[in-house]
């Protein structure tokens, strides 16, 4: 695959994503696709699980990809996602804020699916605008006690 391939198939699961199309989603992803970043590891359907939740919790999400770097089978790509929280998301009440999330991903191209990913975001940016304490006491919760997450789980 050639740079622009690489760029395209690396973008186009964001732009799935935005839209909602799980579907293309779905396709765009290799079958043993693997997620690693902000402390979790997921699996293609926990993915797009994950993916689905979010996409539930933010209302008028939006993204931003003003830096992409493609070297070889891999795209480097800062994004900036804005979206209201309106909803549930990984354990934490609704706060009706609106949020701005910068952060990195790296994804992994062959053959025109996407075989890893590995994300950074800034959380600290995030604890910042929905109040530092309702995301460092759930943090300190979950860590202290070593609560165990559900594992998500892709809606069909």
């Amino acid at each position: 695959m050639d740079k622009e391939q690489v760029k395209k198939t690396a973008l186009a699961v964001s732009l799935a994503i935005l839209d909602g199309r799980w579907n293309d989603l779905d396709n765009l992803l290799d079958d043993n696709f693997t997620y690693t970043g902000d402390g979790f590891v997921f699996t293609k359907d926990e993915y797009i699980g994950f993916m689905q939740d979010m996409k539930a919790a933010f209302s008028g999400l939006k993204m931003e990809f003003p830096h992409v770097v493609v070297d070889g089978d891999t795209a480097s790509v800062r994004f900036i996602s804005t979206a209201v929280n309106t909803g549930k998301f990984m354990g934490a009440p609704a706060n009706k804020k609106n949020l701005v999330v910068n952060g990195i991903f790296i994804r992994k191209v062959k053959d025109g699916k996407v075989m890893q990913e590995w994300q950074t975001t800034d959380l600290l940016g995030v604890m910042k605008q929905i109040g530092f304490g309702a995301l460092f006491g759930y943090s300190l919760f979950v860590g202290l006690f070593n609560v165990k997450q559900a594992r998500p789980v892709r809606k069909r």
